[in-house]
């Protein structure tokens, strides 16, 4: 390889890692499973897999959801960050 080519290609995995670095800052990810699911990562040491029906009627819970922590806050922990 050239200089030239190792320099481009140096620049090309710093752009790269950069993209990887940013994605990682969020911490949490989506894919499409090989079954065609939703499956969010980060979250925990396992990703959360449900099915697009299974998300849309969670997401329209989501005030549901919200006030049944708020009720709840005494009870619940939270999660400490590493």
């Amino acid at each position: 390889m050239s200089d030239e080519d190792l320099k481009a290609e140096l620049e090309r995995l710093r752009n790269e890692n950069a993209a990887l670095k940013t994605g990682a800052s969020t911490g949490i990810r989506m894919k499409v499973s090989e079954k065609g699911a939703v499956s969010i990562y980060g979250m925990g040491r396992f990703p959360v897999t449900l099915y697009k029906e299974q998300w849309l009627k969670l997401l329209d819970m989501s005030a549901d959801i919200r006030a049944f922590i708020a009720a709840n806050e005494g009870q619940l922990k939270t999660k400490d960050k590493k």
